[in-house]
């Protein structure tokens, strides 16, 4: 409804049943730490979505317009921005998004980083001329920085991946005021990449760093593939998720941003610390103790038989 609407009240109507729809996904298991994400969830999205509603509307009180390409009113394009920024999980909105992520199930979570981001990028698509370029800029920069900084530190790989995300957006919305078919095409790949990876976790059943390691045994190329799509996701150059950064940087660079270009460039580098660690523990290494995790070679036969 939002990506095919034109008014903004049904934009607002299919962010809403958006939100609504993934909720019991999110609870499904009936967790402590799942109900307290699907409340997160639920609290956060419903104050972006009122935003949403409370920027359209000023837009209409000034201009009499509720056509979403005709947001002209400098203050709803502030609260707009925002809202968005909320609805994403960019930074400063960002601390719901890796705990919501961390008490979700793997397939939730695939969802949530990728499908569900689709309505609001496409708002972001379709009003990037009347929105500000310094706050989008600034919003962009900080979310590569501290989505690089917090996934250092990171035992989890859905919070990794949760803190990958933030890193994304980042590099998606430095480049929207400019030339926005290359956050499209970020976006896809993004999706693409992500998409992979959470399938892969999910088959070799990883939720983190311990398990990672003795995941090797269960499926070696699998783990291999995966240790070639976290590279790609870092952006390293022979790799398919080099592409957009490169057309991103270019882009920035055309523009005179080269200042912005370096530091956006240089904050990415963070990350690909911790998408090498994740990549290390994937393929490499064995673990330097013993493990309650059973290995593939183990048999399952009754302990009468085997005496």
């Amino acid at each position: 409804t939002t990506i095919t609407s034109n008014h903004w009240i049904m934009a607002w109507a299919g962010l809403e049943i958006n939100t609504l729809s993934i909720l019991p996904l999110i609870s499904k298991s009936h967790h402590p730490r799942a109900i307290e994400a699907a409340t997160k969830y639920f609290l956060t999205q419903a104050t972006a979505s009122a935003l949403v509603l409370f920027s359209s509307m000023t837009n209409a009180w000034h201009t009499g317009q509720w056509d979403i390409t005709q947001m002209t009113h400098p203050t709803s394009c502030l609260i707009l921005t925002s809202a968005i920024a909320m609805k994403l999980g960019m930074v400063p909105f960002h601390f719901w998004f890796p705990e919501v992520l961390q008490g979700s199930p793997l397939t939730t979570g695939l969802l949530l980083s990728t499908i569900m981001k689709l309505p609001p990028i496409t708002l972001l698509f379709m009003t990037h001329h009347s929105l500000n370029p310094t706050l989008l800029t600034c919003m962009a920069i900080m979310s590569a920085a501290l989505g690089g900084w917090m996934g250092l530190n990171q035992t989890q790989v859905r919070k990794v991946l949760a803190f990958s995300s933030i890193s994304h957006l980042g590099w998606m919305t430095i480049i929207l005021s400019f030339n926005p078919k290359l956050t499209l095409l970020n976006f896809y790949l993004y999706t693409l990449m992500t998409l992979s990876i959470f399938l892969t976790l999910n088959t070799i059943k990883v939720l983190k760093l311990s398990t990672l390691i003795t995941s090797w045994t269960k499926a070696p190329s699998l783990n291999a593939m995966l240790l070639l799509t976290l590279l790609s996701l870092a952006g390293l150059p022979p790799l398919t998720g080099f592409l957009p950064k490169w057309l991103i940087i270019q882009e920035l660079t055309k523009q005179n941003m080269a200042p912005m270009a370096t530091m956006i460039s240089l904050f990415s580098l963070l990350g690909l610390y911790f998408y090498l660690r994740l990549a290390y523990c994937a393929t490499i290494t064995l673990p330097p103790h013993t493990t309650n995790h059973m290995k593939q070679w183990h048999s399952h036969k009754p302990a009468s038989t085997l005496i």
